[in-house]
């Protein structure tokens, strides 16, 4: 039950910083063409140096709805982002525009994050009373560690223990909690759950970002801290790939503000949470590159659904069970 309960946690903490990372990367200006094909500053988006298309699914779906849609054919893909290509088409004119675009991939993180807020609202709240209380949550989550010595307690993997994952967890409430009672309510378990989705909790994504990257705990991150966090070798003699030297250069050029071979604290927050960078629009772009075959910048539901893999994707052969949503499909 411990084991089976720590990765659910573990789990949780690395979907929160993989949403943080994905929404906090800045495009250079003078980026040519794709906004983000050749965008060095977006690792989660070029995972391992290749492109990541699930990404891009997620970004247009939600992370719920990408995982739906990798079970179905790619008939049935085609099918489905039809009925989406016309919602997203706000004002039935037969294209869809950066603008609407934009607004959907801006639905879509949002309808992601209340549903997933009220599936573990209701976990956590079956009464479903007005607010939760830290002694609930915790007992709830990190009951079973009454059940382990301090040695288990204490016991890091990849960096992370039980303990550290309990602390994290009670300062990132204690930030949520607005009217400091110690139980939050709906909207703050938002804060809680999503940080990276309030600003009131930057504090926080900035607290945990350093936190996972500093390792030495010196209170900077150097480069082999900023390529740990994405590349691990398995031996002392392996050479690196190319997009390891990329990112090692965009370290150099683009994070390392005062050129003193470290980042500081002002030099994270810059990069996770760049005050010009609007994630939607620039997945937007990104997507409208892609599948812009007449050079219009705007799409046609044709474009769309010829590059359907880019938008939804397809895995599977077979339907097996029916997993659409009823009031869309």
């Amino acid at each position: 039950m411990a084991r089976t309960r720590i990765q659910m946690v573990l789990l949780v903490v690395a979907l929160t910083a993989a949403i943080s990372g994905a929404s906090a990367s800045s495009i250079p200006e003078d980026l040519p063409h794709n906004p983000l094909e050749h965008d060095p500053l977006h690792p989660k988006h070029f995972d391992g140096g290749e492109h990541n298309a699930q990404f891009d699914h997620e970004a247009f779906l939600g992370p719920d709805e990408s995982k739906k849609f990798d079970s179905l054919t790619p008939e049935e893909s085609r099918r489905r982002l039809g009925v989406i290509v016309d919602r997203i088409d706000e004002n039935k004119d037969g294209s869809i525009t950066l603008a609407e675009l934009k607004n959907w991939i801006a639905y879509t993180q949002r309808r992601y994050i209340e549903e997933d807020v009220g599936r573990v609202w209701k976990q956590q709240n079956p009464d479903n009373n007005d607010t939760i209380s830290w002694d609930s949550y915790m007992q709830a989550v990190y009951g079973f560690m009454d059940d382990l010595s301090p040695d288990e307690k204490e016991q890091e993997e990849n960096g992370v223990s039980y303990k550290s994952l309990l602390k994290r967890d009670r300062y990132r409430w204690s930030v949520a909690d607005q009217d400091l009672d110690d139980n939050l309510n709906k909207d703050e378990f938002t804060a809680f759950l999503h940080p990276e989705d309030h600003p009131s909790m930057k504090g926080v994504v900035l607290r945990e970002t350093i936190t996972d990257l500093d390792k030495d705990h010196d209170g900077k991150i150097s480069v082999d801290e900023y390529i740990g966090d994405m590349y691990r070798s398995t031996g002392a003699e392996d050479e690196e790939p190319e997009w390891v030297a990329n990112e090692r250069e965009a370290f150099s050029m683009h994070r390392d503000l005062d050129k003193d071979g470290y980042l500081n604290e002002e030099e994270v927050k810059q990069w996770i949470a760049p005050h010009d960078f609007d994630h939607s629009e620039a997945e937007a772009k990104h997507l409208l590159f892609e599948a812009d075959a007449d050079h219009d910048d705007k799409l046609t539901k044709e474009e769309i659904l010829d590059k359907y893999d880019v938008f939804v994707g397809s895995q599977a052969t077979d339907f097996g069970e029916a997993l659409a949503r009823h009031d869309e499909f």
